[in-house]
């Protein structure tokens, strides 16, 4: 039976890496013996914070790009956009997020992809500084109220113009937004009954709801600020909104939601279609579901929606939708350890292919590959590093166009049934996801233009032999057995048997050659300072580690 039994006891090594790897982009040994020694409560409560952004916002650094009379290159609020400074500033926030990403020691940004994914919009909707501000609200609300999040993001300025909800009026009607705002961001459709007629809303819901959209206009000026976030956002224009009462079928009890007679009461008509549709189970439902997938497995059976989904989604409702207390129960279970059941095979640990984001991010924090900085080697740090090296390369080569979704329901591995995380492998994406140990040794871009652009560098490089002298990956590296064993104890999800070791061990790292070889190579490396015969096995385990099965799941 699937439990959400907490488990008792310290974490351990394995289970610690795996609570740490679903949670978090940054992945480090020191950061998995810390979560090792604590029991499921602390360690949970230590992953469960919004650890502080370095920044609130973009670092306001001279840009190469930017006029000489600018000092920022977030547009501010009330700003005049150059059209062609849009595209640097636009790298500039995907860099500025994934730094932020690649430094959380928290679950902050994998919860913000998670509503990313789940509330997508896209960043070439209007600019760079609304899309900013859209990731800053997610940040926001991910560990807070998700009906709240969901009801703020309504007059998002992205997510206006995202789902045509600026174009919709009295006199224009537009079901863009009130389409997506059931099937998508709140209670799913369900199985199809009959014509216009879905198992958790209707045609004629949908028709309803977006009259209560109707006069949400954007300020893409950015000078109209939620009054508790302090974020940019648009704002209610009654004149264009549709008076009168709306009334809900019989998937929500007939409620008859009262009409505004004025802008201040279209928030209120708002909190009451948002209160209606929250106010019934399938709506907790599915979103726990969405969670389930997204940190758990993509694999729900019924007794997994029995023991787990219900379970959780009661105690989303209880809480009035508060998230935190959902993951906790859901983070300290047996089941998310896999601890619930007899068979020795593990389903979850090790269960998802790792999207490319946490293949890129957590390889990069793992070996501690210094970063370029922002303020001394600004471009190198925005464009060179993280836009050509990692955003257009370790992601969109492997088929992860961070934050530009192909469709509205987001990106296809998190939620095209039956395949989900498998889709992370294609024929166009293995390639990238196989070059980038090659990447991250050589420090060149390898694939993705000419022979000559290729051999550019991406801002940073592994070296491997420092890194195994100094990082501590293991106490003794002149010892060959610990070495490879440490390696792949935090580098891969599960313990791997005896012949896989041996694999490892022998013919890659040792290539056939007599363990005392290694020592004696250490040894002379640690005396001559001369890296050459321990780089090429080392590069050489990392390599085929990286190159495996085990290391492209988590």
């Amino acid at each position: 039976m699937a439990s959400l039994a907490p488990y008792q006891g310290s974490l351990g090594q394995t289970r610690a890496s795996h609570l740490l790897r679903r949670t978090c982009y940054r992945y480090t040994k020191q950061h998995v013996l810390q979560l090792a020694s604590m029991n499921v409560d602390q360690a949970v409560n230590d992953l469960l914070v919004l650890k502080p952004l370095e920044l609130d916002q973009p670092i306001a650094v001279d840009d190469p790009n930017t006029p000489a009379n600018e000092s920022t290159w977030l547009l501010p609020p009330g700003g005049t956009l150059d059209s062609s400074l849009e595209f640097p500033r636009r790298q500039r926030v995907i860099g500025w997020w994934l730094n932020e990403a690649l430094e959380d020691k928290g679950i902050g940004h994998r919860m913000t992809f998670f509503f990313h994914q789940f509330l997508a919009t896209n960043i070439l909707t209007i600019n760079h500084a609304t899309f900013f501000d859209y990731l800053t609200l997610l940040r926001w609300g991910c560990l807070g109220n998700f009906k709240k999040l969901v009801t703020k993001m309504v007059a998002d300025n992205t997510m206006l113009y995202y789902l045509n909800g600026h174009q919709n009026s009295k006199n224009a009607p537009n079901e863009n937004f009130a389409r997506e705002f059931f099937e998508l961001f709140t209670i799913g459709k369900g199985p199809q009954i009959g014509p216009g007629d879905y198992t958790n809303y209707t045609e004629d819901d949908i028709v309803q709801a977006s009259k209560v959209f109707t006069g949400w206009r954007a300020v893409t000026a950015r000078t109209t600020l939620d009054p508790e976030t302090g974020i940019p956002r648009g704002n209610a224009t009654f004149s264009r909104h549709t008076v009168g009462s709306k009334t809900f079928s019989d998937k929500f009890q007939n409620t008859v939601i009262a009409g505004a007679t004025n802008a201040t009461e279209m928030y209120t008509e708002l909190d009451a279609l948002v209160n209606m549709v929250f106010a019934q189970p399938e709506t907790a439902r599915n979103f726990v579901r969405r969670i389930y997938r997204y940190f758990v497995h993509t694999n729900i059976t019924q007794e997994i929606e029995d023991d787990i989904i219900e379970p959780l989604a009661d105690s989303l409702r209880t809480n009035n939708y508060e998230i935190v207390p959902m993951l906790r129960k859901l983070f300290k279970s047996q089941h998310f350890y896999d601890m619930d059941d007899s068979t020795n095979a593990d389903e979850i640990i090790g269960g998802l292919i790792r999207s490319p984001l946490e293949l890129a991010l957590q390889s990069i924090s793992f070996f501690g590959i210094t970063i370029p900085s922002p303020i001394t080697e600004n471009n190198k740090h925005y464009q060179t590093f993280y836009y050509s090296g990692v955003y257009e390369r370790m992601l969109g080569l492997a088929n992860l166009s961070l934050f530009y979704p192909p469709d509205v329901a987001g990106y296809a591995a998190y939620y095209q049934a039956p395949e989900f995380s498998r889709l992370w492998f294609s024929s166009t994406s293995i390639i990238a996801r196989y070059k980038l140990s090659q990447m991250l040794l050589t420090g060149k871009r390898v694939i993705g233009g000419t022979a000559s652009s290729n051999n550019s560098s991406i801002g940073i490089k592994l070296d491997i032999v420092p890194w195994v002298k100094n990082s501590g990956i293991t106490q003794d590296p002149s010892n060959p057995y610990y070495l490879v064993k440490d390696l792949l104890d935090y580098l891969l999800p599960v313990e791997v048997d005896e012949e896989r070791f041996n694999y490892f061990y022998d013919q890659v790292f040792l290539d056939g050659l007599p363990p005392g070889d290694w020592t004696y190579e250490w040894q002379n490396y640690l005396s001559t300072n001369n890296q050459t015969e321990v780089k090429i096995p080392l590069e050489r385990l990392i390599n085929h580690i990286m190159f495996s099965p085990e290391y492209q799941t988590f």
